[in-house]
This record gives structure tokens, sequence and C-alpha cells, in this order.
């Protein structure tokens, strides 16, 4: 398993603990999050790409390995994730450009799914 799956099955581990031991809280961010991801004025391929560029900019691993797979999962493609991270680089400058190496290691785990 790669390093980008290890970091999604954190972060399924992470919400089963979570809704263990404080459930409300869990139960109210995910209803954020379908709410959030619903279609509107963007739809959810560029919700999910908006999402890449803020993981990286934010530099949390299990953010860009969780956007990465959405974005890809909506139809999202290489080119287009790939110029997100840049726009997250442009806006974070070198930090930013260290965490888009998580990118390229997401899209090659992630690809041909």
């Amino acid at each position: 398993m790669g390093e980008m799956r290890d970091a999604l099955n954190q972060v399924g581990e992470a919400f089963g603990k979570f809704s263990k031991l404080t459930p409300d809280q869990v139960k109210k961010f995910q209803e954020l999050m379908e709410a959030v991801e619903t279609k509107g004025a963007l739809d959810p391929r560029q919700k999910e790409l908006i999402a890449v560029a803020l993981s990286v900019c934010a530099q949390c691993r299990w953010c860009i390995a969780f956007h990465v797979e959405r974005a890809l999962k909506e139809g999202a493609t290489k080119d287009e994730i790939l110029e997100a991270a840049w726009v997250a680089v442009l806006m974070g400058g070198g930090p930013a450009l260290m965490y888009s190496q998580l990118v390229l290691k997401a899209l090659d785990e992630f690809k041909g799914q």
C-alpha cells in the first residue's frame, strides 16, 4: 500500500474513533460536508479542485490524499489537479510546492481507479 492510501486509511480510522467518542460533532461535520459538496453554482468536480488547492496550502497530507482521490472520482483530470496544485503554490510559495509532491504521489497511487 502506498503513502497516500495509508493517509486515506488513517482518515477513515480517525473518523471511526471520533464517531464513537464524539458522535454529535462528527454527525454535524458530515452534514456540513454534504451541504458544501452539493452541486450549486460550482459542481462537485470544481469544488474538489478547490479543496485540492486548499489542502496543499494547509499542508495537510490527509486532506491532499482525500481530495485528490475525490477529484478523480468526480471526473477531474490529472492536468486539472496539477493546475489546482500550482494555484496553491502561487498563494503558498515554497512550502506549498513541497506539499505538491504529495499530489503527484496521490495521482500515481489513485490512477486507474
